[in-house]
């Protein structure tokens, strides 16, 4: 992989289309099948994600594409500043080819220069992203557990 042809930036709402854009395209998919057909909800989620004042949204583009998107935000907590990433994606096309490593490299670095101390994130146990994680060393929580209740 040349990293040379790749451009990482943070982002801001200005490139809320393209965001949209790679979010669906990977999100509507295998593994994860979420339907994003209602455009009012799929904005007002991305707005939650990237138009807060805590927000903190990073890309990564080849050439002039999108092809990564971490949406998230700043958390302060007891132990130190946090990332908080609420969504993070590769381009299906472009997974598997080492964009992913390269991109979470780069969150890492720009974050370590924001003084935070973490990074956290959620992902489903029986999805590629799992091992990808892993692979990178973050670790599982063993004494968390994520509850929903549908209402």
């Amino acid at each position: 992989m040349n990293a040379m042809k790749y451009c990482f930036k943070r982002l801001d709402e200005s490139a809320v289309t393209s965001i949209k854009e790679l979010f669906v395209s990977v999100f509507a998919k295998e593994p994860w099948n979420d339907d994003w057909s209602d455009e009012n909800q799929l904005q007002l989620y991305i707005h939650d994600l990237i138009g807060q004042n805590n927000s903190l949204t990073f890309g990564l583009y080849e050439e002039t594409e999108l092809i990564g998107i971490s949406m998230g935000h700043i958390r302060h907590w007891y132990s130190g500043t946090e990332y908080y990433i609420d969504e993070l994606c590769i381009s299906t096309l472009k997974q598997g080819k080492g964009a992913g490593t390269l991109f979470l490299d780069k969150i890492e670095k720009a974050c370590k220069e924001l003084g935070l101390t973490h990074i956290f994130l959620l992902t489903d146990n029986n999805v590629p992203a799992y091992e990808f994680y892993k692979k990178r060393r973050f670790y599982e929580l063993k004494d968390s557990v994520a509850f929903v209740k549908d209402l």
